[in-house]
This record gives C-alpha cells, sequence and structure tokens, in this order.
C-alpha cells in the first residue's frame, strides 16, 4: 500500500476517494524504565529507548491506518499527516495518530524507459 504525505501520487490517477482513515497508537511511560533511561541510555543527547518507542508507536499507527484503508477498499494513503499528545495523569502516556484519505489509485501505466 502507498502511504504519503503527499496530496497525490505521481503517475497515478485517483480513481475513487474511499475516505479519510486514521490509525491510533499509545505507549504509557513506566517510571522505572523512565528512570533507567534517563541514567544509562543517553548517548550523544538522544535517549536510545525513547526513540524506539516512539518509533514503533508510530509505525504501529501507521499501520493501524493502512488497515482501515484497506477495509474501505483503498490501495493508498495520501495527505498524511502524524500526530503526538500527550495523554493522562502527570502526562504519563503519548499517543500517535496517522490520519490520512484512503483513495483507489489507478493502475501504473508502465515503467518509464530512457
Amino acid at each position: 500500500m502507498i502511504i504519503t504525505t503527499t496530496n497525490a501520487v505521481e503517475g497515478r490517477r485517483v480513481r475513487d476517494y474511499k475516505g479519510i482513515v486514521m490509525g491510533e497508537a499509545i505507549i504509557g511511560a513506566n517510571i522505572v524504565k523512565d528512570l533507567f533511561a534517563a541514567v544509562r541510555d543517553v548517548v550523544g543527547g538522544r535517549a536510545g529507548a525513547y526513540e524506539r518507542a516512539l518509533r514503533e508507536a508510530r509505525q504501529e499507527a501507521l499501520r493501524a491506518m493502512a488497515a482501515h484503508a484497506r477495509e474501505l477498499g483503498g490501495n493508498a494513503v495520501i495527505g498524511v499527516d502524524i500526530d503526538y499528545e500527550v495523554l493522562g495523569k502527570a502526562s504519563s502516556m503519548l499517543m500517535v495518530t496517522a490520519a490520512g484519505t484512503a483513495v483507489e489509485l489507478e493502475e501504473a501505466t508502465g515503467a518509464p524507459t530512457g
């Protein structure tokens, strides 16, 4: 499935707009994990454990969004936007949301020559 932040896919015409699709993922901040991450996982000013957790949440949100698009009969999602929101008491959770427009693209007309 093609997933893009652009409103079109070069060389492919939109045959049908299926609707807005979304995917969400929520990750919780474990206080023990947070303490250890802050102490031992900061390398070069970056927190590797946080980055991995954020990457996994983003990938899960995109997977859920793509699954929703397939359910509607889409073969691509265009105009994708990814948002991050802190939730819960003491901002203890992070929600990642991916949203876009599910579309059915026409088949590719062939590979470019040259």
